[in-house]
């Protein structure tokens, strides 16, 4: 067994253990070749817990909060950085939120350990000159004090010592830091809160509450200090935000997706994601959303795009192959866009094992040059994520 496959083990048997303290639940942890369905992580269609059916009113700070009763949540960052000489960094720092019961069965406990949710984060580091990919994962449960989320008095969520916390009006900072590595940032939303999808309901299937919530802050002006082993760098660039909840968002026969987000020289941005299925085809309820320099936004469907795999990569630890460059085509929009990582390798091989990455983004828009920047997330090609999100 290698070193990266009795790590997963530990932090499962460590997390299992934890959400079998806090639901009464435990259950054996399978091989370690084919990662296990985590205690608390995995997806009951019978459950009782609150689906996303519509975008109902969306209301802010309200929203940039927990949702509790709803399964699953996340709050995404991800960025490009470079210091005053050009050298580049990418970094990504997200934390899950994942229900263990749903409100109609939870219990009130007086223990300030009792909870009902419990919190997972991954925090990640590229450095692209050295070809050094650093990820991170943290657990906690949700309770004494440990990792949880609030809207006000402020807005906060965090694991430990790994947070983001607004400091001023559209401003927060991110902070992490692991084994040398670290980052403490500070980003300025730009645009303000963008809905994705219709009025921020993304829908994802044909099923009723196949969709989730989904809330972005798609150009956020970033600056601080990041270290790796002792050397500070002080950097600037762009941030993007994500903040999505939903009970079922994928729907039967499908394995994953490919997400990208897009920061163009424009002052536009574009996010859209393929989802896959399990014989390999794209499913019809892919989409995107451009969002123009004043904000505005247009919403698209499947058939309106296209994404051609210029590349693949195969994964050395995983021995996944992920597509490792790609051409996107929106037609309408007359833009077609070049897609390639700033480095091959920067697959998390975690308890959950994806592919995140800094890209770089070449292309055409109307007959004029566009470049850019942005990220990729790549799930389903190491193991299937049906039945955990």
């Amino acid at each position: 067994m290698n070193r990266h496959a009795v790590v997963r083990l530990i932090l499962i048997v460590i997390f299992s253990a934890l959400l079998a303290s806090c639901s009464g639940l435990l259950v054996p942890a399978n091989e370690v070749s084919e990662p296990p369905t985590l205690v608390g992580m995995e997806t009951n269609a019978d459950a009782d817990y609150l689906r996303v059916t519509d975008a109902g009113e969306i209301i802010f700070p309200r929203d940039h909060g927990p949702h509790p009763d709803y399964l699953t949540e996340w709050w995404y960052y991800t960025g490009n950085l470079e210091t005053g000489s050009g050298r580049h960094f990418g970094y990504q720092l997200t934390f899950f939120r994942r229900a263990l019961l749903p409100a109609a069965v939870r219990v009130d406990r007086s223990s300030d350990w009792a909870a009902d949710q419990v919190y997972m984060a991954h925090f990640a580091l590229t450095d692209t000159q050295r070809g050094r990919f650093y990820p991170f994962e943290r657990f906690a449960r949700g309770s004494a004090g440990l990792a949880g989320a609030q809207a006000e008095p402020h807005y906060r969520v965090w694991l430990e010592d790994w947070s983001v916390e607004q400091v001023g009006d559209d401003e927060v900072q991110l902070i992490a830091s692991a084994d040398g590595i670290s980052i403490d940032l500070r980003l300025i939303d730009l645009k303000g809160p963008i809905l994705q999808g219709e009025n921020g309901f993304s829908l994802k299937g044909a099923e009723d509450g196949n969709a989730s919530i989904y809330i972005s802050q798609t150009r956020m002006a970033a600056e601080g200090k990041l270290t790796i082993s002792g050397t500070d760098y002080d950097v600037r660039g762009l941030s993007w935000m994500d903040h999505e909840f939903s009970t079922s968002a994928l729907g039967p026969g499908l394995v994953g997706w490919d997400w990208f987000s897009i920061q163009l020289d424009d002052e536009s941005e574009l996010m859209l994601f393929t989802l896959r299925r399990d014989d390999g085809s794209i499913d019809s309820f892919s989409s995107g959303t451009l969002i123009a320099a004043d904000g505005s936004t247009r919403p698209f469907s499947r058939e309106d795009f296209s994404v051609i795999v210029t590349d693949t990569w195969r994964s050395p630890q995983s021995g996944a192959e992920y597509p490792s460059g790609w051409r996107i085509e929106i037609p309408f929009e007359d833009l077609t866009l070049e897609v390639r990582p700033r480095l091959a390798d920067q697959e998390l091989n975690l308890s959950f094992v994806y592919w995140e990455g800094a890209v770089q983004v070449t292309g055409w828009r109307a007959g004029n040059t566009v470049n850019g920047s942005g990220y990729v997330e790549l799930t389903g090609y190491a193991q299937s994520m049906q039945g955990q999100f």
